[in-house]
């Protein structure tokens, strides 16, 4: 009798292994957002808007600091690859300690200048009112979201993305048991929410930096600051920031000239891009794997494999944008009621979706390979590459304002800017000099 064959490869079965778990994880972050806007919602209008407004701030303030979970990845998993697990844990540590010294430093700004961060967005004085109390207390909560975020890094350069996902799920129901009973049980408005989301987050930061702390101690690993391995940290980090801020600053520029166009067209993108990013997070579960695996490789000093397992993970970029934007375009007519009752929105949004989803294959491969750069530690090559991206975009986008172009012709132009990450990606992967081995790069 023959043996059975698996209907995926080795390769296939370690992105897997690592990108399922990584998904979950990814998902569970806004369900939770999804169930603080329910619970906060029923308290009334000013605190639902109060919520939006501090949450962006606070999200943007956490966003821009991912480089703690990105660079750490790398490092971590180039030591591993190289069978340095002592140094990989060492590595680790100096990223949790840069992570917590970042989020004194943010949090203690966020409490200071609270007002004025919401005062930028000029809401009304109640609505400033309750978003100024839920900032300064979720400021209490920056130096644990930013020890998650090294300490999940850490794990999936030890290839590890299942312990997050399962402190990352237990966070989450925490953070809606907390908030029901502090809002609700408690009495305590809208600060009740921002104390239960910084108590569960504090949770899991401190949950996930014991397991890297046991595995430090168990391998011998250092355990106190060290100036020169954090100051390192720091340093890999900024072109990473350099590439955050570029992407945030296409989805800003995409959000404003949509809210241009009118109430409709707003309306639309709205929903869009909340499809889009719900698709995204598949893709970028396979980007972690990608940073994880590459690397490992390279690491090890396995050009030939570091290049083997990068093609497969472009084609499971292409084969998982493919799906999703088949889903997105085939299935709209089933899912876009549940959104809105009003026809011209519904309108607009089916036709921006047959955009989004001709996109997505591309976008599938821009993630994968932007993973795979993180994870070689070619941060200054996407730090450029983002830039000249973003360059390029925001006259395609500002021409469609300019000549009076729909919705439509903007989803076309940002599909443009995902086109020109992807030119610059593809251009970079087929070239040898992001193939740096050892160590350390």
């Amino acid at each position: 009798m023959r043996p059975r064959r698996s209907l995926f490869g080795d390769q296939d079965q370690e992105i897997l292994r690592l990108a399922v778990p990584a998904f979950f994880a990814l998902v569970s972050e806004p369900l939770m957002l999804l169930a603080d806007s329910a619970i906060v919602g029923h308290l009334g209008t000013p605190q639902l808007a109060a919520l939006g407004v501090a949450g962006t701030i606070l999200q943007t303030l956490v966003g821009v600091c991912v480089f703690l979970a990105y660079g750490t990845t790398s490092a971590v998993a180039r030591r591993i690859g190289a069978g340095d697990h002592k140094g990989a844990l060492a590595q680790g540590i100096d990223g949790l300690w840069l992570a917590l010294l970042l989020g004194v430093v943010l949090a203690l700004l966020g409490t200071a200048l609270a007002p004025q961060a919401i005062g930028a967005f000029d809401p009304s004085p109640e609505v400033a009112g309750y978003a100024v109390t839920y900032l300064r207390i979720s400021c209490f909560g920056i130096p644990s979201m930013l020890l998650l975020l090294a300490a999940t890094g850490v794990l999936r350069g030890l290839q590890d993305t299942r312990t997050p996902m399962v402190v990352a799920i237990t966070a989450n129901l925490a953070n809606i048991g907390l908030n029901v009973l502090l809002v609700y049980g408690v009495h305590l408005n809208i600060a009740g929410s921002a104390l239960g989301t910084a108590l569960a987050q504090t949770g899991a930061g401190i949950a996930l930096a014991v397991v890297v702390v046991r595995g430090a101690r168990r391998d011998g690993a250092k355990l106190r600051p060290d100036r020169p391995g954090i100051l390192a940290s720091a340093q890999m980090g900024v072109p990473l920031i350099v590439r955050t801020l570029t992407l945030r600053a296409a989805i800003i520029l995409l959000t404003f000239v949509a809210t241009a166009l009118g109430t409709t067209s707003v309306a639309a993108h709205q929903v869009a891009f909340t499809l889009w990013s719900f698709l995204a997070l598949a893709l970028d579960a396979i980007a972690i794997a990608a940073q994880a695996l590459t690397g490992r490789a390279l690491g090890a000093g396995d050009v030939a494999g570091t290049r083997a397992i990068t093609r497969r993970m472009m084609w499971w970029g292409l084969f998982s944008g493919l799906i999703g934007g088949l889903a997105l375009w085939g299935l709209r007519a089933v899912y876009v009621p549940w959104f809105t009752s009003d026809p011209d929105v519904r309108r607009t949004l089916a036709a921006v979706l047959i955009v989004a989803a001709l996109w997505q294959p591309v976008n599938g491969v821009v993630f994968v390979l932007d993973g795979v750069l993180i994870g070689a530690g070619d941060g200054r090559y996407l730090a450029m590459a983002g830039v000249v991206a973003l360059v390029l975009y925001v006259p395609l986008a500002l021409a469609v304002l300019w000549a009076g172009g729909g919705i439509v012709a903007l989803w076309w132009a940002f599909g443009g800017y995902m086109l020109l990450r992807f030119l610059t990606l593809t251009t970079r992967e087929r070239r040898e000099s992001w193939l740096v081995t050892g160590a350390v790069r």
